[in-house]
């Protein structure tokens, strides 16, 4: 028997064990990296942005209160009475006493609102047309006026001369709102002009990424850039927001809604997802550590652990009926397997002497049947050929009598030869051959016979004595009623894995109901392994017991039939049918 091997594409039982805790980690892993995505890094990357964000709005709130204390600083002139009287007579164009005494109370004025502590640049008083009155530190200069702007923003409607404004006026932001009273009457103007030192400190000190602070237009107010790259930084519809631009970069901004002014603050990626890649990627190299050792162990536990099993299966494909005694190696650790082969030593030992006492009682039924089948050929076969024998002497036919020997003493060879041996096709036609020789003598033309065999018969195995009876039967009974010649054809064929042998005369053929009997007692006996007892006479020899021979040896690939000749042809035939298989159809 072949042992049982695996298709080349059907996994171990080693790799099914490892894929599917592979395939668990895998799983679990998965879900590790999920959780940490979604707990530990997605987190901390809003809590960055977030961070960036607020950094924005912090300057931006810093940038309000600056501006706030302006507002604060214009009212504190503004709550003076004696800037309204001081304005009413309007701008003086000569350099005299009287104009060098208005200059002088309102710089008093001024002192008085700013105090000792001073963050603005310089602080310049027009009158109600735009002409410059007095500067508190002289920055402006004389020449300085609000003329041009007052004309075009009060046509073009960007301011209404009520509240404050911020504009740039060349390098420099000032802060500008009317004087007026609490009728609305407009006394002139007051300009704070925003010390650039200071709003450039602002933006400096936030760590990672720049800060650009930009009016309503886009114009830089503080933080040094190009106009080019003034046109990338877009807030968006939201007073704050995180955006990332087109050059890897994080934009926070947040606008301010007194003064209009945004806050943007610019730092590239890397800064800002550092603390976050950092986490990422760590996490990484300890998920990909943690996935190696565990293939690695779960690799060697998977061997270790079915390394016994593998053994087992080893044995088991080494056992046959010569080595049934085999010894598994039983150093094993698992105790399981160790209680399995166990079991398994003691089913070998009991298959074993199950197979022994098998075997002993085939073996004795073959020598049985083979013993009976040459007491029953040998008495009345030798004592027909001897009368023949005789007979041919007294008439002095020497040449007969010495052929008729030699066929006798090639029978008589075979009949006796140990009854155990299979023996080939080609031989028990040999023999088949030597019996019709031997018969022909006795009815000489009247019986007429041929054997056709192809060569590859010798390749086929078959018990001793199984071809006679059946051509022994066509001799003794085919023949009672019908007139010669008698003739007997032999035909022996092998084709795809198979051979068969048809044995077909021209005599009487079998009485009705001789064949359904026939079958049915074959049936019995394959039931019962009694055939024997029951079996139908061909001869001096039972069917059942000849075909049950065979059966024997080939088991359920063997096919036999009998049937008389249709159509008008006289006669019968039997086909005996098998397989060198396994495969029978």
């Amino acid at each position: 028997m072949r042992p049982f091997s695996p298709r080349k594409n059907q996994l171990s039982l080693q790799n099914k064990v490892f894929l599917t805790f592979v395939a668990l980690l895998l799983f679990i892993l998965g879900c590790f990296i999920v959780y940490v995505n979604l707990v530990v890094i997605k987190p901390l990357k809003e809590k960055t942005v977030e961070a960036k964000l607020a950094a924005a709005t912090k300057v931006s709130q810093q940038l309000d209160d600056y501006v706030d204390s302006q507002n604060q600083l214009s009212q504190r002139i503004l709550s003076s009475k004696d800037i309204f009287a001081i304005l009413e007579r309007g701008y003086q164009t000569d350099v005299n006493i009287e104009r060098l005494n208005q200059s002088r109370r309102l710089k008093d004025l001024m002192f008085q609102a700013i105090g000792p502590r001073m963050n603005i640049k310089d602080m310049v008083i027009y009158d109600k047309a735009g002409r410059q009155i007095v500067s508190y530190l002289g920055e402006r200069g004389d020449a300085a006026s609000l003329e041009g702007y007052l004309k075009k923003s009060l046509m073009n409607g960007s301011w209404s001369g009520s509240g404050f404004v911020l504009e740039r006026q060349g390098d420099t932001v000032s802060f500008i709102r009317p004087i007026n009273n609490q009728n609305g009457k407009v006394f002139g103007y007051l300009s704070i002009l925003l010390d650039e030192t200071f709003l450039q400190r602002m933006t400096h000190g936030i760590g990672a990424g720049e800060v650009y602070i930009l009016d309503q237009v886009g114009r830089s107010v503080a933080g040094s850039m190009s106009e080019a790259e003034h046109a990338e930084l877009t807030a968006r519809d939201r007073d704050s927001g995180v955006y990332a631009d087109n050059y890897r970069n994080y934009v926070a901004y947040s606008r301010s809604e007194s003064t209009g002014w945004t806050t943007y603050l610019v730092t590239p990626k890397g800064d800002v997802l550092g603390p976050v890649n950092s986490v990422k990627y760590l996490s990484i190299l300890l998920i990909t550590s943690l996935l190696l050792l565990s293939f690695v162990y779960i690799y060697f536990s998977s061997r270790n652990l079915l390394l016994p099993i593998r053994k087992l299966r080893s044995q088991i494909w080494r056992i046959s009926y010569s080595n049934m005694n085999i010894k598994m190696d039983t150093r094993s650790q698992n105790n399981e397997l160790i209680l399995l082969n166990e079991a398994f030593q003691d089913l070998m030992e009991r298959l074993q002497e199950s197979i022994e006492r098998e075997k002993i009682a085939l073996h004795e039924e073959v020598k049985a049947r083979n013993s009976a089948l040459q007491a029953q050929i040998a008495p009345h076969f030798i004592h027909n050929v001897l009368y023949l024998i005789s007979i041919a002497a007294q008439e002095g036919k020497t040449e007969v009598v010495s052929d008729m020997c030699k066929h006798l003493s090639d029978s008589l060879r075979y009949i006796v030869s140990s009854p155990y041996a299979h023996v080939t096709l080609a031989d028990e036609l040999e023999h088949t051959r030597h019996y019709l020789s031997l018969v022909q003598q006795k009815y000489e033309e009247d019986l007429v016979w041929e054997i056709h065999a192809d060569e590859s018969v010798r390749n086929v195995q078959l018990p001793r004595l199984v071809l006679q009876p059946f051509v022994e039967n066509c001799i003794e009974h085919a023949f009672s009623r019908s007139d010669p010649p008698w003739r007997i054809d032999i035909t022996v064929k092998q084709f795809n894995g198979l051979w068969a042998v048809e044995i077909k005369d021209n005599g009487d053929g079998f009485p009705s109901g001789k064949i359904a009997e026939i079958m049915d007692n074959l049936r019995a006996a394959d039931a019962d392994r009694e055939g024997e007892a029951r079996g139908t006479s061909i001869g001096n020899m039972g069917i059942v017991n000849s075909v049950g021979r065979l059966k024997l040896m080939y088991q359920n690939r063997l096919f036999f039939n009998v049937f008389n000749h249709a159509d008008g042809e006289k006669g019968a035939t039997v086909q005996i049918i098998g397989s060198l298989t396994k495969d029978f159809y």
